[in-house]
């Protein structure tokens, strides 16, 4: 089974990789990495989807949103690593149609 893995960095990570996992049709977990100086992050795992990846393509773009609007000034990364090619987006800069062919291969 595919894994999407979901590296977030910035002040709150592991909170945001929570509010992340709770997002109705996502399952999956995360972990705090050992920090080094100061920086904070998380690293989520989702691990199926349930009901239609566009839809949960625009909750993930919509969470991101709030997220960073609610830590203004704040440094908030949130990169996703797609589990067939390896590649790595920036979720800022990712459209909904990018973050959904990703989340198509977990529905394999």
């Amino acid at each position: 089974m595919a894994e999407l893995q979901i590296g977030i960095e910035g002040e709150g990570a592991p909170a945001a990789a929570e509010a992340l996992l709770e997002i109705p049709g996502i399952s999956g977990s995360y972990e705090v990495p050992t920090q080094r100086e100061g920086t904070l992050a998380a690293i989520a795992t989702i691990v199926g989807i349930v009901g239609g990846v566009a839809a949960l393509a625009e909750q993930i773009r919509k969470w991101y949103q709030e997220w960073h609007k609610s830590h203004p000034g704040k440094q908030f990364d949130v990169v996703i690593l797609d589990p067939e090619t390896g590649n790595r987006i920036l979720l800022e800069e990712a459209t909904i149609e990018e973050i959904t062919e990703i989340l198509k291969s977990l529905s394999k």
